[in-house]
């Protein structure tokens, strides 16, 4: 069964098409241009009841039936469920990748879109930027420390954590963060980055790969 992808093309819109590039599932991307505010329709908040991309339909759910999943966190665990891919089988390895992927939806997406926004002010608000700016490099170095003893975030396994982390760290120029100074960072952004299905599931609708 087919699995339809409600997306843009966003750091979060590219979490969901890399895993289901990743799990090899069949899917369809359907565009929600949140430019014209696509996200508040009717039909997409009864999948998406926050009002944010990305969101699934997955007609074999479960128990057989369809079921719908919003929110990045999930979607990531939903499938790595549903595949038995991408999600450490050891008990204590899962709980690592737990820990990486809700220190990324918590800090490494809110704290660098927070960066985005006051670097793209045209009229500057130099103690916004400044802040978010500085956290962000501060989030690197914290990714950078548990990079230089392990492969990837969850560990020695690639995970779910580490497709949730990688299209954040893609727009490090955006928040300009120069990935020469976390030399761990920039060796797992490299390895991440040169992977068929990272390559293929970042360009998603509705934008450039950037």
């Amino acid at each position: 069964m087919t699995i339809d992808l409600y997306t843009w093309a966003t750091p979060n819109g590219r979490k969901a098409s890399i895993m289901l590039e990743e799990t090899g599932l069949p899917y369809n991307e359907h565009a929600i241009d949140i430019s014209k505010g696509e996200q508040f329709a009717p039909e997409f908040l009864k999948i998406s009841p926050n009002n944010r991309i990305p969101a699934i339909v997955d007609p074999g759910g479960p128990d057989g039936k369809p079921v719908s999943v919003f929110e990045t966190g999930a979607i990531l665990i939903y499938l790595a469920e549903k595949t038995g891919l991408l999600i450490p089988a050891d008990p204590r390895k899962r709980i690592a990748c737990y820990e990486w992927l809700m220190w990324q939806m918590g800090g490494f997406g809110p704290m660098l879109g927070q960066a985005h926004v006051f670097l793209g002010l045209e009229t500057p608000v130099p103690f916004g930027s400044e802040r978010y700016v500085k956290e962000a490099k501060r989030l690197y170095g914290v990714m950078d420390r548990r990079l230089a003893d392990n492969d990837y975030l969850a560990g020695a396994e690639y995970s779910i954590a580490d497709i949730a982390c990688y299209p954040w760290a893609h727009r490090h120029p955006r928040h300009t963060v120069d990935l020469n100074e976390f030399s761990n960072v920039k060796r797992w952004y490299d390895d991440v980055g040169a992977r068929p299905a990272v390559q293929k599931g970042m360009p998603t609708l509705g934008g450039i790969n950037m």
